[in-house]
C-alpha cells in the first residue's frame, strides 16, 4: 500500500516528462494512461515485470539510460530551485523564529499574570476558610500541623533569594541555575500543596524572576568578553540557553565569534603583504576558521534544530560576502585590471579551497564567493585576452613569416613553456615567431583558466580565444599583399602588418593559421575539460585527447576555428586566381579571343596547353613543393589547398558571363580549332589535378559542366562536335608531354595513384563520358 501512495505521489512529476516530447500516443490522452497508476490497488512490482518481459537488453538498457538522465535533470532542477530561493527561505525561517519567540514572552506573561490571579484568589479563600475554624475543634491539631510546615518553607523562601545573590556574585553559574530549579518546583508544589500565602509565592516568583535575569545578564556579558573562549563560551551560552533565552544565546554566540575574527583582523593589512595571493590565504584561515568555529560551537549547543542552523547559514553567508568584497578591494581589483588572470585565479583557487572544507560541516558557501568573484575574474579574462591580441598583433608588425621551430624560454612565473602538454607539442612544429608568441600565450592562458572550472566560464574562455584568434588571421589576411588595396579587413582595425611578398611567406601565414586552428589550439582547450584535470592528476602523462571526451561545445569551437582559417585559405586563393587571370595593365589573360580566333591550317599548329593553363600547373607546383616542407604530418590540407586553388580558377570561367557571352553569341562563332584547344585546356587540368590528387568531385563537375557548355556552343554553327574532337588517347598524349616539357622529368601516363586517396576514383575523363555527358 505504501508503494502505491509512492506511485500516485509521482505521478505528476511522470506526467509533465512525457508531456515534453508526446501529448498524444494513437489517439489516446496521456491522462487516460496515467489512470493505471491511480487505482488504490497499484502494483508497482507486476507493473514493471509486465513491461519489461516485452523488452530486449538493448531496449531496458535505454529505458535505464532514460531514467538516468530524467533523475540527473531532476536533481539539478531541485538544486537550482534551492539556490534561488535559499534566501527567502532563511529570511521566512528567521521572522518564524522571532515569532515564536513573541509568542514565548507572551505565553509566560499571561502564564505570570494567570498565576498571580489564581494566587490572590487562593489566599482570600484560605484567609476566609481560617476564620471558620474554631480553636477547640477536633481539626485544630492538624492546623497547627500544617502552619509548622507552611513555617518552615516560608522560611527557606525568605532566605532563597539571599542564597542566589551569593551564588551570582561568586558566579557559581551551575550552582545558580540547579538552585533556580528548586525555587521553580517549591513554587510549583507550594500551589500544589497550598504550602504558602499568596503573597509568598508572589514574592519568591518575583525573586526567581528578577534573579534568573539578572543570570542572564551576567552570561552574556561573559560571552561578550574577548578573554571568553572555547569551553568557557560554550558553557556561558548553554547556561543562557537553559534559562529559556535560546535565540539570544546562539545570537550572541555567533556575534562572541565575529567580534574575535574582527579583532584579529586588525593585524592584517595589504601593505604588509608582497602579493594577493599572501593577503587572500591570511584573511581565508581567519574568516572560515571562525566560521568553523562557529558552526562547531553552534551544534554542539543548540543541535541541528531549524532556527538555529538557518541563523548560523545565513551568519556565514553574510561574513562570506563580508570577506569576498575584502580580497576584491585588495587583491583582485588590481590583478583583473592589470590582466593578471594567473594572480587572480590563485586568489579565487585558496579562498575556494579554504571555503569547501566547511561543505562537511553542512555550509555549502562556494556559490556565494563565485557570484562575488565573477566579475573580476571575468575582467581580468577579458583583458588577458585583450593583452594576448596586442602582443600579436606587435609581433606582427615585424614577422618576417618564416616558420622555425620555437625558442626556449620561460613564463613570468618561472616555469617553462613546455611544461604542458600543448606546450610541449608545439615545441616540435614550426611556426613564424608570431605565431609561437600567439600559442604560447593561449596554452598560459587555458593554463591560468583551468583551476577557474568551478566558475564556469569555459564558454566565456572559448568565445574570447576564438575572437582572438579571429582576429589573429585578419592580421595575417591583411599581410596578403592584395589586401593593401582592398583596405583594413574587418577585426584587424588600424594595425599595421608585415607584407609577406613571396608564395613561401604567403603559405606560411596559412601553416601557422592550420597549425593553431587543428592541433595546438584545440589541445591547449582540453585543459578546460574535467576529464584532462582528472587524467593530469592521475599520471601527468596521460592526454585525454579522445575525440569521444571532447565536449560538444569544444568541437563546434574547433569548426569555427576551421572556418576561420578557410577565410585566409580563400582569400590566398582569389589572390592567386586573379594573378593568374588578369595582368598588371588590367587586361584578361584568359578571354574568348584566344579560343574564337584561332585561324589557319591545324596540320601546321603545335598543340600544347594554354600559356595561362600552363602558369595554373606551374603556379600549383610551385605551392605543392613548398607546402609538402610546410604541412609536413598534414598533408591534407596542401591538397584542400590546390583543390580550393584550382576550383577558383575554374569557378571563376565558369561564372565569367562576358566570356561566354562572346563564345556563345558572338561576334564570331566558335571554330572546331578553337573547341580542341578549349577541350584540351579543360582536359589539362583534370589530368595533372588527377595526377596530384587534388581532382575533388565537385572540380570534376564544375570541368565537366564548363566542356559541355563549350560544346553546346559549338553546336549551334550547326556542325557535330564530336565529329572534330579527336579521340581520348589524343588528349592524354599532349597533356603528358606538356607535363614531361613543363617539369623537366617524365611521368607514367596513368600515374600511380593511392587507392586510398580522395581522388583515386576520379581519372582523367575520356571523350566518350564528356560524348555521353553531352548527349544526356
Amino acid at each position: 500500500m505504501a508503494s502505491a501512495k509512492l506511485s500516485r505521489s509521482r505521478v505528476p512529476a511522470g506526467k509533465g516528462s512525457a508531456a515534453n516530447g508526446h501529448a498524444l500516443e494513437n489517439g489516446v490522452h496521456l491522462e487516460d494512461k496515467l489512470n493505471v497508476f491511480m487505482i488504490n490497488s497499484f502494483d508497482p512490482d507486476g507493473y514493471v515485470q509486465s513491461k519489461c518481459q516485452s523488452l530486449n537488453e538493448k531496449e531496458i538498457r535505454q529505458l535505464c539510460t532514460h531514467l538516468i538522465d530524467l533523475k540527473k535533470a531532476s536533481a539539478e532542477e531541485m538544486r537550482r530551485s534551492v539556490y534561488a530561493n535559499y534566501t527567502a527561505f532563511i529570511r521566512t525561517s528567521k521572522e518564524i523564529s522571532d515569532l515564536e519567540g513573541e509568542l514565548l514572552s507572551i505565553r509566560n506573561l499571561l502564564s505570570t499574570q494567570a498565576a498571580l490571579i489564581h494566587s490572590l484568589a487562593e489566599g482570600v479563600n484560605i484567609d476566609t476558610l481560617s476564620n471558620n475554624f474554631s480553636e477547640g475543634s477536633p481539626e485544630h491539631g492538624i492546623s497547627k500541623f500544617e502552619g509548622r510546615e507552611s513555617s518552615d518553607t516560608e522560611k527557606w523562601a525568605v532566605e532563597f533569594p539571599d542564597l542566589l545573590d551569593v551564588l551570582l556574585s561568586e558566579r557559581r553559574v551551575d550552582e545558580a541555575l540547579a538552585t533556580l530549579d528548586e525555587g521553580e518546583k517549591v513554587v510549583a508544589e507550594a500551589k500544589e500543596k497550598k504550602k504558602l500565602s499568596a503573597a509568598a509565592i508572589i514574592s519568591l516568583q518575583t525573586a526567581l524572576t528578577e534573579r534568573r535575569q539578572k543570570l542572564a545578564d551576567q552570561l552574556a556579558e561573559a560571552v561578550c568578553q574577548p578573554s571568553t573562549r572555547g569551553v568557557e563560551l560554550r558553557a556561558a551560552v548553554s547556561a543562557l540557553k537553559r534559562l529559556g533565552d535560546g535565540p539570544r544565546a546562539h545570537t550572541l554566540l555567533l556575534n562572541a565569534h565575529y567580534q574575535r575574527f574582527q579583532y584579529n583582523m586588525q593585524s592584517l593589512r595589504p601593505s604588509n603583504t608582497s602579493y594577493g595571493g599572501a593577503y587572500t590565504a591570511a584573511l581565508s584561515q581567519l574568516v572560515f576558521s571562525a566560521i568553523a568555529q562557529a558552526a562547531s560551537d553552534s551544534l554542539a549547543v543548540f543541535g541541528k534544530e531549524t532556527v538555529y542552523t538557518s541563523e548560523l547559514v545565513m551568519w556565514a553567508s553574510k561574513q562570506t560576502e563580508a570577506f569576498a568584497l575584502l580580497v576584491k578591494r585588495h587583491a583582485l581589483a588590481s590583478s583583473a585590471a592589470a590582466g593578471g588572470l594567473r594572480a587572480a585565479a590563485e586568489c579565487v583557487h585558496i579562498a575556494l579551497g579554504h571555503c569547501s572544507l566547511l561543505e562537511v560541516r553542512g555550509l555549502a558557501l562556494c556559490p556565494v564567493l563565485l557570484k562575488l568573484f565573477r566579475p573580476s575574474v571575468e575582467q581580468a579574462l577579458d583583458a588577458n585576452l585583450k593583452r594576448i591580441e596586442e602582443s600579436t598583433a606587435a609581433l606582427a608588425a615585424a614577422d618576417d613569416w618564416v616558420l622555425a621551430y620555437p625558442p626556449a624560454f620561460t613564463r613570468q612565473s618561472g616555469r617553462t613553456s613546455n611544461a604542458s602538454l600543448g606546450s610541449a607539442l608545439s615545441f616540435h612544429q614550426k611556426l613564424s615567431s608570431s605565431a609561437h608568441r600567439f600559442n604560447s600565450m593561449v596554452q598560459d592562458f587555458f593554463e591560468d583558466v583551468g583551476p577557474l572550472l568551478s566558475m564556469q566560464l569555459g564558454g566565456r574562455t572559448l568565445e574570447g580565444v576564438f575572437q582572438v584568434f579571429n582576429s589573429y588571421v585578419s592580421l595575417l589576411i591583411n599581410a596578403l599583399p592584395a589586401s593593401v588595396e582592398e583596405g583594413k579587413l574587418e577585426g584587424s582595425g588600424n594595425k599595421i602588418v608585415r607584407m609577406a611578398e613571396t608564395e613561401s611567406q604567403q603559405i606560411a601565414l596559412l601553416a601557422n593559421a592550420s597549425l593553431l586552428a587543428d592541433e595546438l589550439l584545440p589541445r591547449a582547450a582540453m585543459k578546460l575539460s574535467p576529464l584532462y584535470q582528472s587524467a593530469i592528476k592521475d599520471d601527468p602523462r596521460k592526454r585525454a585527447t579522445d575525440r569521444q571526451n571532447r565536449h560538444p561545445e569544444q568541437r563546434e569551437w574547433k569548426r569555427r576555428l576551421q572556418r576561420s582559417v578557410d577565410r585566409l585559405r580563400d582569400s590566398f586563393c582569389q589572390q592567386h586566381a586573379l594573378d593568374l587571370i588578369f595582368t598588371e595593365d588590367g587586361d584578361t589573360h584568359l578571354s574568348a579571343d584566344m579560343y574564337i580566333h584561332m585561324d589557319g591550317n591545324a596540320d601546321e599548329m603545335e598543340w600544347f596547353p594554354s600559356q595561362v593553363f600552363q602558369d595554373l600547373f606551374a603556379k600549383l607546383n610551385r605551392i605543392s613543393s613548398i607546402a609538402a616542407d610546410m604541412f609536413v604530418g598534414r598533408e591534407r590540407f596542401s591538397t584542400q589547398l590546390l583543390m580550393r586553388l584550382t576550383e577558383t580558377i575554374m569557378l571563376w570561367l565558369s561564372n565569367d558571363q562576358s566570356f561566354w557571352d562572346d563564345i556563345e553569341e558572338g561576334p564570331r562563332p566558335l571554330g572546331y580549332l578553337g573547341l580542341q584547344q578549349f577541350y584540351l585546356d579543360m582536359k589539362f587540368v583534370i589530368y595533372f589535378s588527377s595526377q596530384g590528387r587534388y581532382l575533388s568531385r565537385h572540380l570534376n563537375q564544375v570541368i565537366n559542366d564548363i566542356i559541355a557548355r563549350a560544346i553546346a556552343a559549338f553546336a549551334t554553327t550547326g556542325m557535330d562536335p564530336y565529329s572534330v574532337l579527336p579521340e581520348d588517347e589524343w588528349f592524354i598524349d599532349i597533356c603528358q608531354e606538356a607535363i614531361e616539357r613543363l617539369t623537366g622529368k617524365s611521368r607514367a601516363v596513368n600515374g600511380d595513384r593511392d587507392p586510398n586517396s580522395p581522388t583515386a576514383s576520379v581519372s582523367a575523363q575520356s571523350i566518350s563520358s564528356i560524348r555521353s555527358h553531352g548527349s544526356s
